[in-house]
């Protein structure tokens, strides 16, 4: 009797199960699932742990809270398991070969509330793959959990450590990148997250060819945001002058027309990395001077050492970067609508003079 003791949860006494008044449903599950200390083990040799603390869902994202003035209760037991042959007691013997495959049995229970993102992530990467019989595929439970459900962006680098449990190697990238060591070393809430730029419950596969047109816009969403840059004194002319070069127009034209159909032509993670993105003044960088040729090299593998010295880079032409761009273009600037100025000029001029001769010819004809 002492050792079930111990098991009782502070919220439960000897009345909780011997009180004049029938349990309700609920209190029911709670009184027996927090007294259990035995596991079930599957066909695999999981073992399944059937004890659960009902203090876990009174401080889970599915306790009592208050939002936008409006008071919910914590969620009782039976509004999540609601299949009596699964869940109605005498409970069903586990017919499920693996913990994997109980995961997956249960990855439906959240739609009933959650109705409006179950559709999203019907629609994601993930559930293609479960699709397919890539039963690794992520669902509900393996990215927030089960009956501790916490907020998932807080803190922030709470996102990339719920992805890497299943992506971890990119994580390890992202991790040592320029932006994840501002998030993780830093706590800077700026820098963007797995699920800025992949999505979050419909995330889309990064390998197609409409992901990597509208890849630069995705960049853009920081890269073009001048205020957010002037916070770190990164000039928005990184984004506009790729979008203005060749590379940038002819990816931003397949984006507008063409947005499934492939094309060659460099985005932004082709030069600067994928998740392994560093500081353009770092030795490893990809887009550091020394090693340019190299990434120009990936998509002009004929490329000498003097190719990279044709582009501007990411400045826009002055007499402090890439002068004779910058005289060049300031000479036609002024030649240019000088010239135009002057036609229109001569021909205005031309136009009126023939004007005037024309109108003397006729009063002379009728004199």
């Amino acid at each position: 009797m002492r050792k079930s003791l111990q098991t009782f949860s502070p919220l439960q006494t000897c009345e909780t199960c011997h009180a004049a008044t029938p349990l309700s449903v609920d209190a029911k599950c709670q009184t027996c699932h927090s007294l259990l200390q035995r596991t079930v083990v599957l066909p695999s040799g999981d073992e399944v742990g059937l004890q659960v603390n009902a203090e876990t869902i009174a401080y889970s994202m599915h306790g009592t809270r208050v939002i936008d003035g409006k008071t919910y209760e914590t969620l009782a037991c039976t509004e999540c398991h609601q299949n009596q042959g699964h869940s109605g007691y005498p409970h069903a013997e586990l017919d499920a070969e693996s913990q994997r495959a109980l995961t997956l049995e249960m990855q439906d229970v959240c739609t009933e509330c959650h109705e409006e993102i179950a559709e999203k992530q019907h629609d994601s990467v993930h559930a293609a793959a479960i699709a397919e019989g890539k039963l690794e595929g992520a669902t509900c439970i393996d990215c927030h959990g089960n009956h501790d459900i916490q907020d998932p962006d807080a803190p922030r680098e709470q996102v990339s450590q719920t992805c890497g449990k299943c992506h971890s190697t990119i994580n390890e990238q992202y991790a040592g990148s320029v932006h994840g060591a501002a998030l993780l070393g830093e706590h800077n809430p700026d820098v963007p997250v797995c699920t800025d730029c992949h999505g979050v419950h419909d995330i889309g596969d990064p390998t197609t060819a409409a992901f990597r047109t509208s890849s630069p816009e995705m960049c853009g969403k920081c890269h073009a945001d001048a205020e957010k840059m002037a916070k770190y004194d990164i000039s928005t002319d990184v984004f506009d002058t790729y979008v203005a070069d060749f590379h940038g127009t002819t990816v931003t034209l397949f984006e507008k027309q063409h947005p499934d159909q492939e094309t060659n032509k460099a985005v932004c993670y082709d030069c600067h990395g994928i998740h392994n993105i560093l500081p353009a003044s770092d030795e490893h960088s990809q887009v550091i001077k020394e090693n340019l040729l190299t990434t120009c090299q990936q998509c002009h593998p004929d490329a000498t050492a003097n190719f990279p010295n044709a582009w501007t880079s990411h400045f826009k032409p002055s007499l402090e970067h890439n002068t004779l761009v910058y005289l060049v273009d300031l000479f036609y600037a002024i030649l240019i609508p000088v010239t135009v100025s002057g036609f229109l000029i001569f021909i205005g001029t031309d136009v009126t003079r023939r004007t005037v001769n024309r109108v003397r010819r006729r009063k002379q004809d009728r004199s």
